[in-house]
Order: C-alpha cells, then structure tokens, then sequence
C-alpha cells in the first residue's frame, strides 16, 4: 500500500499530538504536517498537498465547515471530520467531507488514544481512495409520472457505507409519499443515525425516523438502523416489520446491510426493490445476490457516481446487481420498477 500523507487540523496542541501519535502509529500513514487553524491548515495544503486531512469542527478564525465550503470548490481534498456527538457533522459531510470520526468524550488519554488508532486509521485508509469534488454533488432528476398504487406490498431496500449519507439523501429527497415502505442501513455510530434521520426527515417529503424493534413499515415512511443495531426485516400476517436487536458485527459492520438485504430476501422475495450505493468493502453484496435470487430486482450505483466504489463494485462482480446506474438516475428507476 502507498504511503498516505495527512495534514492534522485541530486546534487543541494535546489532542494535535495524539492524532499525530494515532496516525503514525500506522506505517502507511505519514503525517505530513499540522496546523491549528484553517488559515495554516489552507497554507499546509499549499506546501505539502496532503492525501487526506483530519478537521476538527469548531476552529478559531474559521469553523471547519466554513472552511471546507471555502475549500472544496478550490482544492478537492479528502477530508474525515473529528466530531462530538452533534448534527454539525452531516453539514460537514454536505459541504464535502467524506467521513467522520465521532470522538467520544468518556475516555481517558490512553483509552481515546486506542479507539482513535483503530477508527480514524481506517477512515484516513479509506478517505484516500475517494473521490472527491464535482463527483460529489449530482443533479438529481425530478421523477415525474402516475401514483404508486396505494397499499402496495412492496418495499425498497437500501445499502451504503463511506460517502452514503448524502448518496441516500440525493435518493429519498426525489421519493414522494406514494413510495412504498422503505428500510436503510447507512453504517454510522450509534447517536448519529437518529440526528441522520431527524435531518432527512426535516428535508424530505416522506417521513423518516431511526427504526426501532415493532415499527411497521409502511408507505411514504423510511425506517434507518440504529447505529449499535443489526436491522430485519420481518412479515407479520399481511405486514411488514423491522427488528433491531444488539448482535455481533456481520461482515465487519453492526447495523450490517447484509443482514438486511438477507431478511428482505426471505420477508418479501419478489416483491423487494435492493439498492447498493456508494461504500467501502463488501457489506450488502451477499445479502443483495440473496434478494436478486428471491425474484427481487436490484440497482448498484455505478463508479462515476460513488465517492468510494467499493460495495457496489463486489455486488457487480459476483452478479448481484440488475441494473447499474448513476446516482441521478436511482430514484428514477425505482419508481419505474414500481410500475412495470
């Protein structure tokens, strides 16, 4: 693996240190610089031109999401935000950054020094294989034409990893209240699919909330897993359910999409829509093969489009994916799915 260059944006010269310690402590990872401010941090880009750079968001001078807004549309970085527990991550993610790392505030030095080598070396590694930029932001196209049929059976099943929250949201801003019962697992922590869901519901036509064990899944509603949750689909009599239970990981991640993408396989078969967005690994590739196998028809997300072409890609190659299209064209589809 090639040597990855970081740029460290924090403001604070204790926690500064303990990224740079984190970081390091990976041998493909070089810190190439640090700076405490988005002024030193945009000079440090100049001079080093990092591969990936962390960012606090609360910054003197200029707030992180400032600066990306500033930044972005100049010079297109990958860039993993650190962040507390708060909303203002998801305005960093739509400014342009492509992860986050959520930095628990219960640990001491040693502890918070453990979690940080493990979370944020994986999304730094993974950070510097996006796409960034232009690719990021699509026009999406306005789906247009007759009403789904109202008390439909059918259900739309959706998958995605790094870069997946605006994937998502570009998806399900164009679904309108006739779409049927929706279920999402976009890997995040736990805390942050609740504010995820409670933002999309605010910018959405249909109604989205954080799932919870018993919660029917119905038409014009989206259900998002709990981010410590493995999420299922179920059929009770003549409808559907979701369980979210506190389980290992499977394939690497709690909620997993596979264990989705498994329980729509066998709750509705034929009747299911599978998506497979932007990602990266194999989460969701099995479980949407098992789905496509059901009778169910199935979307990936091509490589233009993914800011990580991860998930997508395996799900292609082992034949899971019906039809794969641009992230503009999703919403679209599925709708024309829903009529054929």
């Amino acid at each position: 693996m090639r040597q990855i260059r970081v740029l460290v944006v924090d403001d604070s010269i204790l926690f500064r240190n303990l990224l740079v310690q984190s970081l390091e402590s990976d041998p493909n990872i070089t810190v190439v610089a640090q700076a405490a401010n988005p002024y030193e941090a945009r000079d440090a880009i100049i001079k080093y031109k990092p591969d990936v750079m962390t960012l606090d968001v609360e910054l003197p001078r200029m707030n992180g999401i400032e600066f990306l807004k500033k930044l972005m549309p100049q010079y297109p970085l990958p860039v993993v935000v650190i962040s507390a527990l708060n909303d203002t991550v998801f305005d960093a993610l739509e400014a342009g950054a492509v992860d986050f790392v959520n930095k628990p505030s219960n640990l001491d030095r040693v502890q918070l020094g453990n979690f940080m080598k493990k979370e944020l070396t994986t999304k730094v590694k993974i950070a510097s294989t996006a796409k960034v930029g232009k690719l990021k932001k699509v026009e999406v196209n306005t789906v247009s034409g007759n009403m789904v049929k109202a008390g439909s059976d059918r259900i739309v099943a959706i998958g995605a990893s790094t870069g997946g929250t605006e994937a998502i949201f570009e998806v399900i801003k164009q679904f309108r209240r006739d779409i049927p019962g929706v279920v999402i697992v976009q890997h995040m922590p736990p805390g942050f699919t609740k504010m995820y869901a409670e933002r999309l519901n605010n910018q959405c036509e249909v109604a989205v909330k954080e799932a919870q064990t018993g919660d029917k899944v119905v038409q014009g509603q989206v259900l998002i897993a709990p981010g410590d949750r493995q999420m299922r689909l179920v059929k009770v009599g003549n409808e559907y359910q979701v369980e979210c239970r506190g389980e290992e990981k499977v394939s690497g991640h709690c909620p997993s999409v596979d264990v989705l993408f498994q329980s729509v396989a066998k709750a509705a078969g034929a009747k299911a829509i599978g998506v497979i967005l932007t990602g990266m690994g194999a989460d969701g590739s099995k479980g949407l093969l098992e789905m496509r196998n059901a009778g169910a028809q199935t979307i990936g997300q091509n490589e233009a489009t993914c800011v990580v072409y991860g998930m997508p890609k395996v799900a292609y190659d082992i034949g899971a994916v019906q039809y794969q299209l641009a992230l503009s064209a999703i919403s679209g589809k599925v709708y024309g799915l829903l009529k054929s």
